[in-house]
């Protein structure tokens, strides 16, 4: 009992639940790199479906066999590949892949080498997947003191307008000018001032987080954008089909209920079509604004920071697909209680004409019923009629000549007689019937 337990071995006899290394492991998927100045970056992200991952894993171990790495023999959520200069990353996420390219290899100018530069021939062109952002970041240390700092950053962008700032609080340089250049692809300028290689690692890695995001949050916009007009023009059908309900003009019923179930199948069709691109986009929004945050900038004279160009055009662009996505479940929702309110009229214009046959319906059967009354009075006389020449057969066939009373005396007695049976068993039956009538309202 005295004996110290071996603290670098687990503890044996107790249940682990089977996630509690991966739930460990999750926090460290995708960690910053340490990157040392200068160095050449480029980053790829790419759409892709399952089968495409599948694809790109393979192509990824090529270039381990390629670079005389050993290959990883099963996907995970973050492989990276590390030399002595070159380096590359993979980050799955839910619906694209990450690839990162960090080269080391110390070039004269900024972007006159890429993170591409080491890669064989022909790699990155059979690279599966959609590319949605692709763009170079430069880092590269820097004197503060340098006035020139700004005159040889726009040399670096083919001339564009350019958006900068001082991040972390003076500690860096950031210049982008958030479009494509000649080579087809976007660029950042990172000057390192006083980071450690920690610091820039973290700082590159917002970055690119950003544009990434920011990328994927404006996928939304043209989708928004299509989704207006015909939103605008099913408003305007349903404001008509609303008003002609409300005035009680005269319509078809059936063809209002065409109208609004075709409506709705429309509405529904671009819900489900749209659901995860807008959810997606606010989540990208809202990431984008966290990295903005952890930037802290400084203003440098003369130019936009990128917090203010970014939210400048992007907190509108979010606001517009939040609008139509409000839009969308706004009108599925006046589609339903406009259907709602023509399904209750063609419920009442329907109870209102089964109250008429109804209605139609009794007035016959108290017709029917004086008819029965007038034809039972007619079948009295028809049966006893017949029942009349039935007991003058019956008499013509017996011997009457010492009878007080002659035959045609007999049946002359005998018609009264006939005629009362007659009805009293016509009236029996008719109450029989009329009983049976009502027993089941009795029940």
């Amino acid at each position: 009992m005295d004996a110290k337990r071996d603290l670098s071995v687990k503890i044996s006899g107790i249940q682990y639940h089977p996630l509690l290394e991966s739930l460990y492991e999750e926090m460290h998927s995708r960690p910053y790199q340490v990157i040392p100045c200068p160095a050449h970056i480029t980053h790829f992200v790419l759409l892709s479906d399952e089968t495409q991952k599948a694809q790109q894993f393979k192509h990824l171990q090529q270039l381990f066999e390629f670079f005389g790495q050993p290959a990883p023999t099963a996907d995970k959520v973050n492989l990276q590949l590390e030399t002595k200069n070159f380096r590359v990353r993979r980050e799955v996420h839910l619906e694209f892949t990450a690839f990162t390219f960090v080269s080391l290899q110390a070039t004269t100018a900024p972007f006159e080498s890429t993170g591409l530069t080491p890669l064989p021939q022909g790699w990155l062109e059979a690279l599966p997947g959609m590319v949605v952002a692709n763009f170079h970041l430069a880092l590269q240390c820097i004197d503060e003191q340098d006035e020139q700092l700004i005159s040889k950053a726009k040399e670096s962008f083919e001339g564009l307008r350019l958006v900068g700032s001082s991040p972390q609080n003076g500690a860096a340089r950031v210049w982008t000018s958030f479009k494509q250049h000649s080579d087809g692809f976007g660029r950042f300028l990172i000057g390192n001032a006083q980071m450690s290689d920690s610091q820039i690692g973290r700082l590159t890695q917002r970055l690119i987080e950003i544009e990434t995001y920011r990328m994927l949050t404006l996928m939304a916009l043209p989708l928004a954008r299509e989704n207006s007009s015909s939103l605008t023009n099913m408003d305007n059908q349903l404001a008509v089909l609303t008003h002609q309900l409300a005035c009680g003009d005269d319509f078809s019923e059936h063809g209002i209920l065409a109208q609004l179930t075709s409506m709705a199948a429309q509405v529904e069709a671009q819900r489900t079509r749209t659901a995860f691109r807008y959810s997606a986009t606010f989540a990208y929004y809202d990431l984008v604004i966290k990295r903005l945050t952890e930037l802290r900038e400084d203003e440098v004279s003369g130019h936009l920071s990128l917090t203010e160009f970014i939210t400048r055009r992007l907190t509108p662009a979010v606001n517009t697909c939040r609008s139509v996505s409000e839009r969308l479940e706004s009108l599925s929702k006046r589609i339903d209680r406009v259907s709602d309110m023509m399904r209750t009229k063609v419920e009442l214009s329907i109870q209102e004409q089964n109250q008429l046959l109804l209605t139609s319906m009794d007035r016959r059967s108290h017709i029917q019923l004086k008819m029965q009354h007038a034809v039972e009075g007619l079948s009295v006389a028809a049966i006893s009629y017949y029942s009349i020449g039935l007991v003058k057969y019956i008499i013509s066939s017996f011997d009457l000549e010492h009878f007080l009373l002659s035959r045609e005396e007999l049946v002359g007695l005998s018609v009264p007689l006939v005629i009362g049976a007659v009805w009293l068993m016509t009236r029996r039956v008719h109450s029989r019937f009329k009983k049976m009538d009502n027993e089941p309202k009795k029940a």
